[in-house]
Order: C-alpha cells, then sequence, then structure tokens
C-alpha cells in the first residue's frame, strides 16, 4: 500500500490542493509538498551521441516522444510541436520540430520548419527552415529545403531540392569534424 506522506509529501486534511507549478522544474517548500511540471513540456534535443538529453529549453509546446522500440505506424500526427522518435514512426505529419534519435526511424511525409536527424529519415521531407543531418544521419525520398548542415557521414539521397527549385551549392553547409 502506497503512503501519500511518503509518495507525495505531507498534506495537511484540511488544505485544499496547491495550484500545480508553471515552472519547468520540480520545487520542495519546507513542509515537504511537491508541485509537478506542467503538462507540456519543452524540447529537450540530443546529446552528441543522438540520444535524448535531459536539458531543458525554454520553449513551450506539445511534445510527442516515441521512446526506444515503440513503434507507431499508420497514423497523421497533428497539433504537436515536437515530435522526438527514438524508436519507429510511419506517418504523416505537419509539426515545428522533429528529432530523430541514432536509432530512430521515421518514414512517410513530414512538413517541418526544423529537423535534427541523428537516424533515418525515410519518404517526403520538407523542412522550411534548417534541416540538420548528422554523422549517423541518413536522409532519402522527397526533400525540399530552406537550409541545410551535413555533418562530415551523413548521408542526403533521393530528389533534393532547395524551397522547391534545384540545389544550389550556395545553400549547403558541411559541418566539419573536430
Amino acid at each position: 500500500m502506497l503512503r501519500s506522506d511518503t509518495l507525495f509529501g505531507k498534506r495537511e486534511s484540511n488544505t485544499p490542493n496547491p495550484p500545480m507549478s508553471t515552472t519547468n522544474s520540480l520545487s520542495s517548500s519546507s513542509t515537504g509538498s511537491s508541485s509537478f511540471p506542467k503538462a507540456s513540456t519543452p524540447a529537450t534535443g540530443f546529446n552528441a551521441a543522438g540520444s535524448a538529453s535531459n536539458q531543458h529549453t525554454n520553449e513551450v509546446g506539445s511534445k510527442l516522444i516515441v521512446g526506444p522500440n515503440i513503434k507507431l505506424k499508420g497514423v497523421e500526427i497533428t497539433d504537436c510541436d515536437t515530435l522526438v522518435v527514438e524508436g519507429f514512426v510511419e506517418a504523416t505529419m505537419d509539426s515545428r520540430v522533429i528529432q530523430i534519435a541514432k536509432d530512430g526511424s521515421f518514414k512517410g511525409s513530414a512538413g517541418i520548419d526544423i529537423a535534427e536527424i541523428h537516424g533515418t529519415f525515410d519518404g517526403e521531407l520538407t523542412v522550411r527552415q534548417k534541416l540538420v543531418i548528422y554523422a549517423s544521419g541518413k536522409v532519402s525520398g522527397k526533400i525540399r529545403y530552406g537550409n541545410v548542415v551535413i555533418e562530415e557521414g551523413g548521408q542526403l539521397a533521393g530528389d533534393v531540392q532547395v524551397g522547391g527549385t534545384t540545389a544550389q551549392a550556395k545553400n549547403l553547409s558541411v559541418a566539419k569534424s573536430v
């Protein structure tokens, strides 16, 4: 049996539930009660190894995380600001940010503002602002982008165009490995 005084902190029986915190971190008062982070968490990003990191940014919005060994197939993802793919997703989506981890894979169609690819993307990808392909990243299919950065070792293949026109060298950036 769970005791509420040890799991959630002690609370006086006559006091109402405290309002939920609007900060991104857990906080405790001197009485031992705690508040929970708000439901919509900020984008976390990935570390250099392509794994999800725990650092929080000040971004706010809805976020869907498809964890390792999870397969999400045949869906349309809507109203999602950030999609983090650590498993496999086969879907159609229009979002603000997609982050594909080193072992993550996305197959389908996506309209995105910013894409960070450590894993694989196969399908139709339209990146309105910036496409970043890391050394372990592989992107193939019909690709449209505003700007692109490809780290040494990253792969980009298929029908590739800048903003709907044939790719021009001035819009390509090559990241140097250190």
